[in-house]
């Protein structure tokens, strides 16, 4: 397993988990909003962004390969439908984990995936949801 952290984003909120073996993985919370807050000061363009993701995904496994998705929801804002329909044609298993204080869900996605410009695809489209945190 190969766990990436920070890498420098667009303006969105953004962490990447890159995972060679399938596996649950556990993030305390304070530890993550941290790390978005580091993100949030990048001043990386996301065209470069994309680019250095792209080389990492090609040099962190095979593909086609299994990959982690991570998004963080805000209770009542994200329409989980609209996420899930991201993934529809893709093999996937959905992890949810509510928080302690209930205000944000936590979902795990772990899809087989043909290759990096369809991770890359699905990370874009999903931060046009509003209220979706991606990790």
């Amino acid at each position: 397993m190969m766990v990436v952290f920070p890498l420098p984003g667009p303006p969105e909120m953004t962490i990447f988990l890159l995972c060679k073996v399938v596996e649950a993985i556990t993030f305390d919370f304070g530890y993550i909003c941290i790390k978005i807050a580091c993100l949030m000061l990048s001043k990386e363009k996301p065209e470069e962004f994309y680019s250095r993701f792209h080389e990492q995904l090609l040099a962190s496994q095979e593909w086609p390969g299994p990959y982690l998705f991570k998004f963080i929801l805000r209770e009542g804002e994200v329409e989980e439908q609209r996420l899930e329909a991201l993934f529809k044609g893709i093999k996937a298993k959905f992890t949810k984990k509510q928080s302690s204080k209930k205000t944000f869900t936590s979902l795990s996605v772990m899809a087989v995936v043909e290759h990096p410009d369809a991770v890359i695809s699905i990370y874009k489209q999903a931060q046009q949801i509003k209220g979706l945190i991606t990790l």
